[in-house]
């Protein structure tokens, strides 16, 4: 196995953990925290495909644009998921990030639950693309 695919597959592996955690955290009841680990999830996804095609180093944590960095046409279908994903990058973590409240008290169930799917569907999509087999999740 080449170096890149191994690093790819290890990539891909902890983008399944983070939307396991995300899962958790939400019947948990840990909405916030549920969407955060969602976007960690399909960020690592897509940085997998970058390493699967050689990258050596993926900076960034914007999940729009590392899909449109690998200007992959497949992928464009990801695009609606990746911006709405972004929008919990911060405002999941810090107060600051939102007009007012905690992140505990800004997200709910339903939005875990859409992030959890959207996350679901990019790591779906990373695992078909370097070639894995999804292991039905």
């Amino acid at each position: 196995m080449r170096s890149s695919d191994r690093t790819s597959h290890r990539w891909l592996d902890t983008a399944r953990k983070d939307l396991d955690y995300a899962r958790f955290a939400a019947a948990a009841g840990f909405h916030a925290h549920a969407c955060f680990n969602a976007h960690q999830a399909a960020e690592k996804a897509v940085k997998a495909i970058h390493y699967g095609r050689g990258a050596r180093a993926v900076l960034g944590h914007g999940i729009r644009q590392l899909v449109e960095r690998l200007d992959m046409p497949s992928l464009e279908t990801l695009l609606s998921a990746a911006r709405q994903l972004d929008l919990y990058y911060i405002p999941t973590r810090y107060p600051n990030g939102l007009d007012d409240g905690t992140p505990d008290e800004a997200f709910s169930e339903d939005e875990s639950t859409r992030a959890i799917g959207l996350a679901r569907g990019i790591v779906r999509a990373a695992a078909e693309v370097i070639d894995e087999p999804t292991r039905n999740r």
